[in-house]
């Protein structure tokens, strides 16, 4: 006999998988809810094949099948992106055997298996696996896609490990021979690029330890361990990325670098390497300079309405110059790309000149340092104002030289871009006088300078209203801002979608400081960080910290992530 779902009186069901997503559609996602109850009801349909029907409708994610199949079951949830799977234990299953029932084995014990499956009701299967490990199941449930996903990851490595020597596949046991055929690991490393790039990551992490090599990702900005393998298969893999990055692979007592174009899928993704010798043994780090997720639209950026014009100014300004700060990893050159684009038209002639040269920009003259043949910023920026620039990009003002040859350029009738490790926009202008840049010619030539930070946004499937209490507004000194005190605040909750994080994606919270004739008066004058500072917010300059707290107060952020990159 159907129930009434108590919540959902249009439909009358005794499928708990289908009440399990309607009720999470409810809760996550309400506008869609209508369009899913008028599909299931037209169709009279259940179970799996219902489940495939939103799906396909995008009303629900595969995640969302799996956590309302291991409701319905009864049976645990798994992120096959979050675990570790234990390859000594997979090996348990024959791969042939895995593939066929899409099942995979992650964990044992003496007496027990745990399988991930997307498919618990597959009795005949569960009696393959018990047969084959002469062992106890325990089912757990996982999204298809992901399983998939990782049983073909599985099946790579595993297959490389083993020709390398590195696995028996008899037993599954991790050996610490070498293999003779270099084919095993290049296919090994071009699944763990394809796995970064698949992931979102930033950066790769080929660490070595004591004991073994570590393989992490960076995504939005945290690292995450993704596996590990033997420490003697550590020559062969950094020799692999050595020779994809045109490295010399006898030099393991220096740094190097060099840079990887990789081919994914369709398209080609540009990896910047690095290694550093380590007591371990070298560490590779590769930066993943991925052209099609870099956004160029300067008004997708995050810039308040605010910020945006007064940036927007400066870089239609015939000559001047502007200046993007922050640390490493806070999107300047993102920042800096995007203002190009914007500005770019066949009548502007563009030329760049970097260290490295991290995105090709299409109308733009960009050249590449090369240290070693003499081709420095110092050296190369002459010939660059010989060469008719209205718009020169220099990659990073790192020495005096450097920055009186961008004074000079931007005072002669050129729009001169650059960056700054400062911690703000005011401290530019104490850090280029530092570097030995009169006061007087830097009050006349730059124009404004950008401070900005990378913050995590919140998931959009989980993240969490809350009214925050008077303590906590206290310890954000939210009374000290010019913004309005919230009645709500947004925080970080942990979903599939986002991995257990909270936060999917990063975007950039700004400070712009346009340089006005108070501004140019207390530079020309020496004046301090300080009075420069206040100057700016009497102009109306909004601190990086008060531009993130409003974005939390939107929801787009938590005011905890603001708080992590802007104090």
């Amino acid at each position: 006999m159907s129930v009434r779902y108590e919540e959902l009186p249009e439909l009358e069901t005794t499928d708990g998988t289908i009440l399990f997503l309607l009720k999470r559609l409810r809760e996550r996602a309400p506008e869609r809810l209508a369009r899913a109850i008028e599909l299931v009801s037209a169709t009279g349909i259940e179970g799996a094949e219902a489940s495939r029907l939103l799906l396909a409708e995008e009303l629900v994610t595969s995640h969302d099948i799996a956590e309302a199949t291991a409701s319905s079951w009864g049976l645990s949830y798994v992120d096959l992106t979050q675990v570790r799977i234990d390859p000594v234990a997979a090996a348990l299953l024959p791969i042939g055997l895995s593939r066929r029932h899409s099942m995979l084995v992650i964990a044992a014990t003496e007496h027990s298996v745990t399988v991930a499956t997307a498919t618990p009701g597959d009795v005949m299967a569960v009696d393959d696996v018990r047969a084959a490990t002469e062992r106890e199941v325990v089912l757990m449930i996982a999204p298809l896609d992901d399983l998939l996903n990782a049983l073909d990851r599985y099946t790579r490595d595993i297959n490389s490990l083993a020709e390398l020597g590195l696995v028996d596949e008899t037993s599954g046991g991790l050996l610490v021979t070498s293999g003779e055929s270099d084919e095993p690991i290049v296919r090994y490393v071009t699944s763990m690029l394809e796995q970064a790039v698949g992931n979102r990551a930033s950066d790769i992490h080929v660490q070595p330890t004591d004991g073994d090599l570590r393989i992490r990702y960076r995504i939005d900005g945290v690292l995450h361990d993704i596996e590990t393998v033997p420490q003697s298969a550590m020559p062969a893999l950094v020799s692999r990325i050595k020779v994809m990055a045109s490295m010399d692979i006898a030099e393991r007592r220096l740094p190097q670098s060099g840079r990887i174009t990789f081919a994914h899928g369709t398209r080609t993704v540009d990896l910047r390497v690095a290694t550093l010798p380590t007591v371990w043994g070298e560490k590779v780090v590769l930066r993943v300079l991925d052209a099609e997720r870099i956004e160029l639209d300067l008004a997708k950026l995050g810039f308040s309405d605010r910020n945006f014009s007064a940036f927007s100014t400066s870089l239609h300004q015939p000559h001047g110059m502007v200046l993007v700060t922050g640390p490493t990893g806070s999107g300047k050159s993102t920042t800096l790309y995007a203002a190009l684009t914007a500005i770019g038209r066949p009548e502007v002639n563009i030329i760049t000149v970097e260290d490295p040269v991290e995105y090709r920009l299409p109308g733009a003259n960009q050249i590449q340092i090369n240290a070693k043949a003499g081709l420095t910023f110092a050296a190369v920026l002459p010939a660059i104002l010989r060469s008719d620039p209205d718009v020169v990009l220099i990659g990073e003002i790192r020495d005096r030289i450097t920055a009186q040859l961008a004074v000079e350029a931007s005072l002669t009738g050129h729009l001169v871009l650059s960056t700054l490790h400062t911690n703000d926009a005011p401290s530019a202008v104490s850090r280029l006088v530092e570097m030995g840049i009169e006061p007087f010619l830097l009050g006349s030539s730059l124009d404004s300078v950008v401070a900005q930070r990378l913050v995590r946004r919140l998931c959009d499937w989980c993240k969490e209203e809350y009214a925050p209490l008077d303590e906590e507004l206290d310890s954000l000194r939210w009374g000290d801002l010019s913004a309005p005190i919230p009645s709500s605040l947004w925080r970080a909750v942990g979903c599939r979608v986002c991995s257990q994080t909270g936060y999917r994606g990063r975007f950039a919270i700004h400070e712009v400081m346009p340089v006005t004739s108070e501004i140019e008066r207390l530079t020309v004058s020496g004046a301090s960080t300080q009075d420069l500072r206040l100057a700016a917010v009497g102009d109306g300059m909004v601190s990086l910290r008060e531009d993130g707290l409003i974005k939390a107060a939107e929801g787009i952020t938590s005011a905890v992530e603001v708080l992590r990159v802007a104090h």
